[in-house]
């Protein structure tokens, strides 16, 4: 959040729910963080006033109950929280939502407070941080080659970057306009969460 904004959580701000709740989709937290951060929950500004993916400073961060620094929370505590302050706030907490278009739902600024479980669907394997090639083995492969095996292939997912592996990056790649390189890197990891189906 790049204004310095609080927010005062009173009891008994819950409203009735209407017939159908909804919450930002998996796409538009990820654009999100990757606006705020890079995509990286361990972050922190220049200047040292906001903190991790979702760029909390630390007034908003206890208003909705982090404690610590945000930088230093896993990924589920960061994601619970930045839904919480969504649905005390909507968009408006972040600058970068406004730069993207981010359209608040019915859920945005509701004051119903999330559980654990509601915010879980928001969480993407994080890329481990490496660009991989055919003939690489590591176990983070195995995930990203399960989660493509929902779309058709039948690679597999045993973490080595074989021929079909190859094959199956370059159709993600060229499904989500990313240079088809055949190297796996962060853009190509997320694509098979949050981007367009590869056609198999």
């Amino acid at each position: 959040m790049r204004a310095a904004v609080s927010l005062l959580v009173a009891a008994g701000l819950l409203v009735a729910a209407p017939v159908a709740w909804a919450d930002p989709s998996v796409a538009d937290w990820a654009r999100l963080r990757m606006c705020e951060s890079t995509d990286t929950y361990t972050v922190v500004s220049a200047d040292g006033r906001y903190f991790g993916a979702y760029q909390f400073d630390l007034p908003t961060w206890r208003s909705v109950g982090g404690a610590g620094l945000p930088s230093q929370a896993g990924q589920s505590e960061q994601d619970y929280r930045a839904l919480y302050l969504y649905r005390m706030r909507g968009w408006q907490p972040w600058e970068c939502a406004g730069k993207l278009g981010l359209a608040p739902d019915a859920d945005a600024g509701s004051g119903r407070a999330p559980s654990r479980a509601d915010s879980a669907y928001i969480a993407v394997p994080i890329w481990p941080g490496r660009v991989y090639l055919e003939g690489d083995c590591a176990p983070e492969l195995a995930v990203w080659q399960r989660r493509v095996n929902q779309f058709g292939y039948q690679l597999a997912a045993d973490g080595c970057y074989d021929s079909w592996t190859y094959q199956a990056v370059k159709d993600v790649q060229a499904a989500n306009d990313i240079r088809v390189t055949g190297q796996l890197g962060r853009q190509t990891w997320n694509a098979v969460w949050i981007g367009n189906r590869p056609v198999t």
